[in-house]
């Protein structure tokens, strides 16, 4: 038996044998490899949950947001108030001990507000309380028609320019409450797009009901021509007066425009109940300067251990309306995000990741702090792991959103264990993050939106009622914790968010054809 053994086993090995085999197939493909999944270390957790329950203890923001307001007040874009919050923005980046403290010029052009007023003057005369919107021309003495209601704006979009031409056009929608502040989209349409509307059609002028949910006869301001409509219809653009240096489009309303208190709105209203025609009377002392200003992006970081290049960036915008002090619009967005970044700082170690807090210039009349930023740091949008911006006053954040790859999911449940106990729920697969951080969203960023309970943020979102007594503490400082944890263990997490550079826009479609 041993003997037949040799033999067989080197015909096996033999040729022979080989043949009869079966050919060989390819290789098998490489299998794939999963993804990388984000997530944060135990140690950084324990840690987040420490800052989470100091920053509810502390009152830094509000400090913080009550030096501002009394310190420099309103601060509307290209005023000494402006200069005056850069200025503060330095030194409190600088007495809080952040690392780093610089500013990046931010350019545009200015508009002023230097009086307004308004009144029935037939049949029933009365005063109106009203505010110029930003970037309406000016009356140039005082303007007098009669009015036409429209009760939205697409009722006056779908009017006869025969009905409309010469006459003082009013809008009259109401806003509605909402938490998430769901009621101002669809009513803002009117105070942005209605005066070129209204223009199209011959009015002379263009009243709104105030875009705000409050009942104090206090009118509610806000820009009237849409810097990002513009920049959309170069047509448009064109037939502006001028363009500046930096070759932006001056957006300017064709017509005068103003905002009438809530109350005043109704009065309005009964008038042309009762009696056809009703003539109003306007007269706004507004408009636009001779030269551009120059005002800055501050920012501050707390420097990363181990990734420094690699950003979290959070802040909200510097500027406000002249009408009130800035303090819901955006003070309180700026102090929350100062704070967090203090306290991330304070509570250990530096982070893994730098955090970077932006004082954002100028959001109010077109995004030009947002779009300065955008410019100068998209090409590095890679480094910027993910970001998020603090605007919708003080309400305590109530959602987390998070537009981030499916990898890093798990990162985002790690960060609602924390978040979970002080009241903030899992919300959508997507986020708006903010208007100033939109042109880097754009860019490929990915964003987290930290929802702020806005119930009553419209009642005095641009009014002289944003003021500091309407803040209140421990809201405060629940935002401080939910943005501190949150920049904190993104700072923290192993693997990404999922940032990365979008791909360039489909080129125009020829039709010359």
């Amino acid at each position: 038996m041993r003997r037949l053994l040799l033999p067989l086993l080197l015909a096996c090995s033999s040729p022979l044998a080989h043949a009869a085999e079966p050919p060989p197939q390819d290789p098998p493909a490489a299998a794939s490899v999963a993804p990388a999944i984000t997530r944060v270390d135990e140690a950084s957790i324990a840690r987040a949950v420490a800052m989470r329950d100091a920053a509810m203890e502390r009152n830094e923001a509000w400090m913080l947001l009550e030096s501002l307001t009394t310190e420099v007040g309103p601060r509307m874009a290209g005023t000494p108030g402006d200069a005056a919050g850069v200025a503060w923005a330095q030194r409190a980046f600088k007495g809080l001990g952040y690392d780093k403290v610089w500013t990046e010029p931010v350019t545009f052009p200015v508009w002023e507000r230097r009086r307004e007023t308004g009144a029935i003057v037939a049949p029933f005369p009365q005063r109106l309380v009203l505010a110029a919107l930003g970037g309406s021309i000016g009356t140039r003495g005082p303007l007098e028609a009669e009015v036409i209601e429209f009760p939205t704006l697409q009722a006056l979009k779908a009017a006869r320019a025969e009905d409309v031409r010469g006459k003082i056009v009013f809008i009259g929608n109401r806003m509605g409450r909402a938490r998430d502040g769901g009621g101002y989209g669809p009513a803002v349409a009117a105070r942005v797009q209605g005066a070129a509307v209204a223009a199209s059609l011959g009015a002379k002028a263009l009243l709104i009901r105030s875009i705000g949910t409050s009942n104090d006869r206090i009118p509610h301001t806000g820009t009237a021509a849409s810097l990002s409509e513009l920049l959309r219809d170069p047509a448009l653009a064109a037939k502006l007066e001028r363009t500046r240096p930096n070759k932006l489009p001056i957006p300017a309303t064709p017509i005068p425009a103003a905002a009438l208190s809530n109350p005043d709105a109704d009065l309005l209203s009964r008038a042309l109940e009762r009696s056809r025609p009703v003539t109003v009377r306007i007269d706004l002392d507004v408009g636009w300067k001779r030269e551009d200003y120059t005002s800055a992006n501050v920012i501050g970081e707390i420097t990363g251990s181990e990734r420094p290049a690699e950003v979290v960036v959070i802040g909200g915008h510097l500027d406000s309306w002249d009408l009130g002090t800035g303090a819901l619009d955006n003070g309180a967005g700026v102090a929350i995000t100062m704070a967090a970044g203090h306290l991330i700082a304070r509570s250990g170690p530096r982070p893994k990741r730098t955090i970077r807090v932006v004082a954002f210039a100028n959001e109010e009349q077109g995004i030009y702090g947002g779009r300065a930023y955008a410019e100068r740091w998209k090409p590095e949008v890679e480094k910027h792991v993910i970001g998020a911006e603090s605007d919708f006053g003080y309400g305590r954040i109530w959602r987390l959103d998070a537009a981030v790859k499916p990898e890093a999911l798990p990162a985002i449940d790690q960060i609602m264990q924390v978040l979970a106990p002080i009241g903030v729920a899992r919300g959508l697969p997507y986020a708006f993050g903010g208007a100033d951080l939109s042109a880097m969203r754009a860019a490929g960023m990915a964003i987290a939106g930290l929802q702020q309970d806005g119930t009553t943020y419209f009642d005095y979102h641009h009014t002289p009622n944003d003021t500091l007594d309407k803040v209140d503490v421990a809201d405060l400082n629940q935002n401080v914790a939910v943005y501190a944890v949150f920049s904190f263990l993104a700072a923290q997490a192993e693997g990404d968010f999922g940032s990365k550079a979008a791909a360039p826009p489909a080129p125009a479609p020829d039709r010359r054809r």
